[in-house]
């Protein structure tokens, strides 16, 4: 019996919106050595099929080419998910797009895309995988949130819309959901020298360099957080040790808030 349970324990199946890059690549290599599988997602399929080569974990992984505007594409990603590894025991939101846009100068498109990709695509993908938590009476979801969540720096309006919405969707799942054994929690995290946000500031003309150079003199705690930093909390989210732990908000961010 104990065999069992344990064998039940290490062969958790976590689900990643994302999982390619940054945090979200981080979470993935993570879960490889504590045994689980791992379902993610990305865009691109070469990208996908290096990480399953380079983890030499084919087994272990499922990639899933996936464009987060396409509903019909991202219930198509659960099916695949379920029918590879059976069950989803944890879901991480992590994707998400951060575009430069105040009140006074944001697109139509701009505002459509942020919220079809940061809050649109998660909903629909939670929809299908509650649906199969729900049933096993089991599960953990885990939001990105940001520090823009409360009202944001004047040039991302659009995208601390969404972090705000998705809180409350995070409490509203702790909320309805937790007689059913699922979980829901919201981490923050803080400013981090992601390959997005690299790419982002290099379009501003801000190398790396002066990128953390900055930074070190906003956040507290004197630097920007790596992707490793946020790592050690998300996978207390995913194991069994945070089975009471719902509805809330955990903030890794050096000490910045907005």
């Amino acid at each position: 019996m104990d065999k069992l349970r344990q064998a039940d324990i290490t062969m958790k199946t976590v689900m990643i919106l994302g999982g390619s890059k940054g945090v979200g690549k981080e979470i993935l290599k993570s879960c490889l050595k504590k045994g689980y599988n791992v379902a993610f997602c990305g865009r691109n399929q070469e990208e996908g099929e290096q990480i399953i080569q380079s983890t030499q974990a084919e087994d272990q992984l499922y990639f899933h080419k996936l464009d987060l505007n396409s509903i019909e594409e991202i219930e198509n990603f659960y099916k695949q998910t379920l029918k590879r590894f059976h069950k989803i025991d944890a879901l991480i939101l992590y994707a998400g797009i951060t575009p430069v846009a105040s009140i006074l100068d944001a697109e139509e498109d701009v505002f459509d895309s942020v919220f079809n990709i940061n809050l649109k695509a998660p909903f629909f993908l939670l929809k299908h995988v509650l649906k199969s938590m729900v049933e096993q009476q089991s599960g953990s979801i885990l939001f990105f949130g940001s520090a823009h969540m409360d009202y944001g720096e004047i040039d991302r309006a659009p995208y601390a819309l969404t972090k705000s919405s998705l809180y409350t969707l995070s409490n509203h799942i702790a909320h309805h959901y937790a007689k059913y054994g699922v979980r829901s929690n919201y981490l923050v995290m803080g400013w981090t020298n992601t390959e997005g946000e690299l790419e982002l500031r290099t379009k501003e003309g801000v190398s790396e360099e002066k990128l953390k150079e900055k930074a070190s003199g906003i956040i507290p705690m004197g630097r920007m957080l790596n992707t490793s930093d946020p790592i050690p909390a998300i996978m207390y989210f995913i194991s069994d040790e945070s089975a009471m732990t719902t509805g809330s908000l955990m903030r890794i961010t050096g000490g910045e808030f907005i």
